[in-house]
């Protein structure tokens, strides 16, 4: 089954350093789980500044630029992975945030992972 992870954290850590060491450790997960088949895809996303919102109320559309100051947390990544179980997305999200929690111990953060529906 296919899952989508989402990391989220406030929009304050687009202006810190990610440590070298959590860089090195990621890529290493990356690749390991790439070559077993767990990894779909990958990515971190630009600052809210840089996207915007179209929302659909009351039948009409609205479009907000970013940035979105009223938001208490932004997506900042995300990953596809496809899992045996719940139980295997759940320990690959626990390593995934493990590595903030070791290399990047000021980091504050969490990884949401939703099943993704088949259509």
């Amino acid at each position: 089954m296919k899952y989508l992870m989402m990391i989220r954290h406030t929009e304050a850590y687009r202006s810190q350093q990610i440590p070298q060491a959590l860089m090195d450790a990621m890529g290493e997960l990356v690749s390991k789980n790439t070559a077993a088949g767990v990894l779909k895809d990958t990515g971190g996303l630009k600052p809210s500044a840089a996207g915007f919102r179209v929302r659909s109320s009351g039948g009409k559309l609205t479009i907000t630029d970013g940035p979105f100051t009223e938001t208490k947390e932004v997506v900042g990544g995300y990953a596809i992975v496809e899992a045996t179980s719940d139980e295997h997305a759940r320990a690959v999200a626990r390593e995934f945030m493990d590595l903030h929690r070791v290399h990047w111990p000021e980091f504050d953060g969490e990884c949401e992972v939703r099943p993704v529906e088949d259509m």
